[in-house]
């Protein structure tokens, strides 16, 4: 399996995409801005990771992205806005606004279709690219 995190926009302090699996898109998502990778507060660079299954105390079975220099404990989750990420990877159905804040809406359900979508995988790729800004779509 290989998930492909494509970013089309960043705005008002959220980075959003469209999570394809083998190709096909699935639901959108949700991450931080770009703060040159920071803990906690930043999206995770472009590139190539694997992520792992796993069991997470908070949000329960989810899988988790490998190999992010100085970072760990990036998770997929449900959550809608930055303020939900912590550095982690949100999956919605539709975007919408909370409040003021750019947000992934009907969440919880997203997050279910991720699961029932990686059922009885333990590992994947994940590449993550940007189609805004300049960027190049590999």
């Amino acid at each position: 399996m290989i998930l492909r995190l494509v970013r089309v926009s960043d705005y008002n302090g959220a980075t959003l995409g469209a999570l394809c699996f083998n190709g096909k898109p699935e639901m959108l998502t949700l991450e931080e801005t770009s703060r040159d990778n920071e803990r906690k507060v930043s999206c995770i660079p472009e590139g190539k990771y694997k992520i792992k299954r796993h069991r997470s105390p908070t949000f329960g079975m989810t899988f988790r992205v490998e190999d992010v220099p100085e970072r760990s404990h990036i998770l997929f989750h449900a959550g809608n806005t930055a303020k939900d990420t912590e550095g982690c990877i949100l999956v919605g159905q539709r975007y919408g606004n909370l409040a003021t804040m750019p947000a992934v809406l009907n969440s919880g359900k997203a997050f279910e279709n991720f699961l029932k979508i990686m059922s009885g995988i333990t590992e994947a790729d994940l590449i993550i690219i940007a189609a805004y800004g300049g960027g190049r779509v590999h």
